[in-house]
């Protein structure tokens, strides 16, 4: 493979939406993108490797057992050498094949073997789409790290209507490049058709009779029976000549007038200067006026949104002082055990817009991550902060990256590395609406608008899992039960060195205290319960230990 773009491994299984896979090929290439395809058996019935090796102008691979690719290009190198692996479209069988673990062809065989990230796009009959086994492995998936795009609802080749169609290649891609941080145009409206010239009107007939005088035929023709002509037809010499006649009449009223000036206009009549009286009530009288004169402050309040005004500050945050501005940590000058280290923090929510005024968020109130960015910042790090919308203000020493979206989010992550450290505070929403409606959703009858979701990239999974990887990657678990269990399986789903877990059934989010268990390969530590400052030094301290012993080894 060639090209300094995004390697993708291509996986095309055997479906009747396989032929959408040429089109993904082409948009990837026109991105940028070095693609190499494998075809299984199945998908060979649909699209012919002929097609794809002249799209991606790349070798296509379909036999396991090809002497000749194994001694050129072994199935593991092909596995390891690209950067993301997409399967598309992922049927049924190569979904539970996946799920299972079954390597009986070359394209199973090189999902199984592959150390980077995969994306499937299912595509399949509705009812095998909605099939039990079939979302307990669609679950099983995402739960192993495998981003899973939800299929598309709509009629099928089959007959029948559901959830099962393959995304198009142009949302496919879409995919792809918010994983790799590519920016991609939207596409541009077609221009909306121009009007016709005045020239390319076509005049209707002025006369409704024909040259033998009969009522001409059609509308006009019966609207000409029944209604007759209000005033009779004139050519344009009558026009002008009554004109002419009205115009003469005119001016000889004019100059007859008794009152008239010099120019035989009537004199202009002095208008009295406007005094108002400002001691009296500034009240109109009925019939005086149709609306108050605007004096009165009180009268002129379109002009102030109280939207705009800043919120009221109840109480300082966890690193604040008490009149609002943000505090540093009270740390010795010469206690710089970060010093020259480059620390990356997430923190916020995540806000995902479904049309301008509506989006879906959560509880996340960015307090730990900002505290914990402050802390870093404290200890000599260079801190980078991608904070979600939050009004919580920049701490002291900190750099701090405004965003909106995950995909927003996870474009200034890429953006920020390198890094020697990565704390993933930020709670990113899982899925966002899959359209985003250009103008307000009505509420139309009793039943609500169907909101269709996609998933949303995984942040801390990709960054594990990055060629640009920092020496250590921390991610946060918010659970309601079962926490420790559940902090387990997501460090090694994601591949991370550390996760901070919590219990946020409670308060939490939005308090000022926390009680987090640090989750590690070596065992789970469980602070006690603190302010959220406080376990953010805890962490920092912890953060700059473990880095200075690697540096050590």
């Amino acid at each position: 493979m060639c090209g300094a773009g995004p390697k993708i491994l291509l996986v095309v299984g055997g479906g009747i939406a396989a032929y959408k896979s040429l089109e993904l090929v082409r948009l990837i290439r026109k991105g940028g993108g070095d693609v190499t395809c494998v075809v299984t058996k199945g998908g060979q019935q649909f699209v012919t490797p002929m097609s794809l090796a002249a799209l991606s102008e790349n070798q296509v691979y379909t036999s396991l057992f090809d002497l000749k690719n194994e001694v050129e290009m072994g199935h593991i190198q092909l596995s390891r050498e690209a950067d993301l692996v997409v399967v598309c479209p992922a049927t049924a069988d190569l979904v539970a094949k996946m799920a299972s673990g079954i390597a009986d062809d070359l394209a199973t065989t090189l999902i199984l073997a592959t150390d980077k990230p995969v994306m499937a796009v299912p595509a399949m009959n509705v009812r095998m789409w909605e099939h039990e086994a079939t979302q307990r492995n669609i679950e099983w998936l995402r739960q192993a790290g495998v981003s899973v795009l939800h299929p598309d609802e709509g009629a099928m080749a089959c007959g029948e209507f559901g959830y099962g169609r393959l995304p198009e290649p142009e949302v496919i891609w879409r995919e792809i490049a918010a994983h790799f941080g590519i920016e991609v145009e939207d596409p541009t409206p077609a221009p909306a058709a121009a009007p016709a010239a005045a020239n390319d009107l076509v005049e209707a007939d002025d006369d409704d009779e024909d040259e033998d005088g009969d009522v001409g035929r059609g509308l006009g023709g019966l609207l000409s029976r029944l209604i007759p002509r209000s005033t009779p037809k004139r050519t344009h010499e009558d026009i002008e000549t009554e004109y002419s006649e009205f115009e003469d009449d005119f001016e000889q009223d004019i100059g007859e007038d008794e009152g008239s000036g010099g120019d035989g206009l009537p004199p202009e009549e002095e208008i009295p200067e406007f005094k108002p009286d400002f001691g009296g009530p500034l009240l109109a009288k009925k019939g005086g006026a149709s609306s108050a004169p605007p004096i009165d402050p009180d009268a002129l309040n379109h002009e102030f949104d109280p939207r705009r005004q800043p919120p009221e500050r109840l109480e300082p945050g966890p690193f604040e002082s008490a009149d609002g501005d943000a505090a540093s940590f009270e740390v010795d000058a010469s206690y710089r055990p970060l010093k020259g280290r480059h620390v990356l923090v997430t923190a916020g929510p995540t806000w995902e817009a479904i049309d301008p005024v509506r989006y879906i968020a959560n509880r996340s109130s960015g307090k730990q991550g900002f505290a914990i960015a402050a802390a870093a910042a404290a200890l000599g790090a260079k801190v980078t902060l991608v904070a979600g919308p939050v009004s919580l203000r920049t701490p002291e020493g900190v750099t701090r990256v405004d965003v909106e979206s995950a995909e927003d989010m996870a474009k200034a992550v890429k953006r920020a590395l390198p890094a020697d450290a990565a704390v993933m505070v930020a709670a990113v929403a899982d899925w966002r609406p899959k359209e985003y409606r250009g103008e307000k959703i009505k509420k139309r009858g009793s039943a609500p608008p169907a909101l269709m979701l996609t998933e949303n990239p995984d942040i801390l999974t990709n960054l594990a899992a990055g060629k640009d990887r920092p020496e250590l990657v921390i991610g946060f678990a918010a659970e309601t039960d079962d926490v420790l269990a559940n902090a387990k399986q997501k460090r090694k789903r994601k591949a991370a060195d550390w996760i901070v877990a919590n219990d946020v059934s409670g308060d939490v989010m939005g308090g000022d205290d926390n009680l987090v268990h640090i989750v590690s390969e070596s065992g789970v530590e469980t602070l006690d319960q603190m302010p959220k400052r406080d376990v953010a030094m805890a962490l920092a301290e912890r953060i700059a230990a473990t880095l200075k012993a690697e540096a050590a080894e």
